[in-house]
């Protein structure tokens, strides 16, 4: 129960709290005619999630909420690149981020210094007034791991594994983490996918749009690696890698790639996925597609219409449906599309943090017309299920020796 006084309750208004099916007015205790009592409620058998006093005000309620789509990057992976002399290295950049050069003539930058600093991630999303749990996913530099050689992608992937790990060490049922391995060599990957899973507690992994220049994540080879997600029952976190519709997309400061390529380049990575037959073969796994499916829920028609030759059983928009997705998109009817489309129990609060603001994107999702119960859904409970998030006892983040193993080529 939590008690507050009449002077404190204007942090929510009257006209306000029936916003929240979870706040119910009870009883006024006797004596106290001017307290009024509310009960928070959870979903029924989840853990109540730790509270970061941070930033509260004594005698309000905070509202909690999981971003599924948030991004911090652990600098120890990059400072290691930085101290290399050949390929695959990186550079600091004037913003306090990294150019990363994965091979000769290939360079990308798209960190500045908030993406490295995960306490003061966590302070701004305190700042929005609801208390955030965040889900770490891997973003663009996805790719770096299965383009390198894989001797080198599968160093770079423990240590940013182990990096992970400890955050969720540091905070307890507020930072989940997923984790990442290098495709180029299935083999590795799935002897990653058990370690960095079974011994680190991480609760997911990241695939990336594309493997290396040339390759797909729907290859033939890389049907032990689902198979083995599929039977650890952990989602797969598709978002896009940047690496793709380089010439197409070129000039404008960015405006055509950051608009259309990459919606474009992760729908074409999770259609691939449907097409080659493993959502059918594979009927158990999640996977987790960002921005609000890309283009696959507004053109789902068309892919009903032209995918004869995969000769799946069912239409590609019924394997499309079994996936999920968040809610990163700038204008309110994008994230109403995706309700639509894949349905409320498949989508998951998500801002791209720190890409997006976290303040503007519940703004916009304020504006959904909404049931209390499908709000809670979204903004909280369908993480904790789908992900089945739990509080993660501390991993035993490992071995310094990862850094020397950087130095393979």
């Amino acid at each position: 129960m939590i008690s507050f006084s009449d002077k404190s309750a204007f942090m929510y208004p009257l006209g306000r709290r029936r916003r929240s099916d979870r706040l119910r007015r009870t009883d006024r205790p006797p004596g106290s005619a001017k307290e009024i009592v509310m009960e928070y409620t959870d979903l029924p058998g989840a853990p109540m999630l730790p509270y970061n006093a941070r930033g509260r005000q004594s005698g309000s309620i905070v509202m909690r909420a999981i971003d599924s789509h948030f991004h911090w990057y652990p600098r120890s992976v990059f400072e290691e690149l930085c101290a290399r002399t050949g390929y695959p290295r990186a550079v600091p950049t004037a913003s306090g981020g990294y150019t990363v050069m994965p091979r000769e003539g290939v360079s990308r930058v798209d960190q500045w210094d908030e993406w490295f600093d995960l306490e003061a991630q966590l302070a701004h999303m305190d700042s929005t007034g609801r208390h955030f749990g965040v889900v770490c996913t891997l973003g663009p530099f996805g790719a770096y791991f299965s383009e390198v050689s894989a001797a080198h992608g599968l160093a770079a992937a423990q240590m940013w594994n182990e990096e992970m790990a400890g955050a969720q060490a540091r905070y307890p049922g507020r930072v989940w983490a997923s984790g990442v391995v290098p495709l180029q060599d299935t083999k590795m990957a799935v002897d990653e996918l058990e370690r960095m899973i079974g011994k680190l507690g991480l609760m997911g992994v990241n695939v990336p749009s594309s493997i290396g220049p040339k390759g797909h994540i729907d290859e033939a080879r890389l049907e032990p690696f689902y198979e083995r997600v599929e039977q650890l029952g952990v989602p797969i976190f598709l978002h896009p890698t940047d690496i793709a519709f380089d010439e197409i997309l070129a000039g404008y400061d960015g405006a055509l790639f950051n608009s259309l390529g990459r919606v474009i380049e992760v729908s074409v990575a999770a259609y691939r996925l449907v097409l080659s037959g493993i959502m059918e073969r594979h009927p158990d796994l999640k996977v987790f597609m960002s921005h609000t499916g890309g283009a696959l829920p507004y053109q789902a028609g068309r892919m009903d219409k032209n995918s004869k030759a995969a000769k799946l059983p069912k239409l590609p928009s019924t394997y499309l449906r079994r996936m999920y997705t968040d809610t990163v998109s700038p204008h309110a009817m994008g994230m109403k599309f995706a309700i639509d489309f894949y349905g409320v129990d498949h989508v998951l609060y998500g801002d791209d943090y720190p890409c997006w603001n976290p303040e503007t994107a519940l703004g916009i999702f304020d504006e959904l017309d909404l049931s209390q119960d499908d709000r809670h859904k979204i903004l909280y409970g369908n993480a904790r299920r789908v992900f089945k998030l739990r509080d993660p006892a501390p991993a035993a983040a490992g071995g310094t020796s990862l850094a020397v193993n950087l130095e393979v080529t």
